[in-house]
């Protein structure tokens, strides 16, 4: 929709098809798709999991595995927008 109105793609473009991947088993398309897609499974993982279980420095866990999300998406962000990737 972003992309409709805008004519740019958001940050978070690509997420519902690359797990669309996921679920048919087309992992590296998933990937190519959206790159944060495995990372961000990691964290809502790890997230709900602490939910549960007490984990040693879950909390430094959780910031570690956030900013490496946001990095993820950030770089990929700026690569598709430069590169003109669809």
């Amino acid at each position: 929709m972003n992309k409709q109105i805008f004519g740019i793609e958001c940050p978070g473009c690509g997420i519902q098809r690359s797990i669309s991947y996921l679920l048919d088993g087309n992992f590296i398309d998933a990937l190519k798709i959206y790159p944060a897609i495995y990372t961000l499974i990691l964290l809502v993982g790890f997230v709900g999991a602490s939910l549960m279980f007490n984990f040693k420095n879950s909390f430094k866990i959780k910031i570690y595995l956030l900013y490496l999300n946001a990095g993820i998406i950030i770089i990929s962000y700026i690569y598709k927008m430069t590169h003109l990737i669809h």
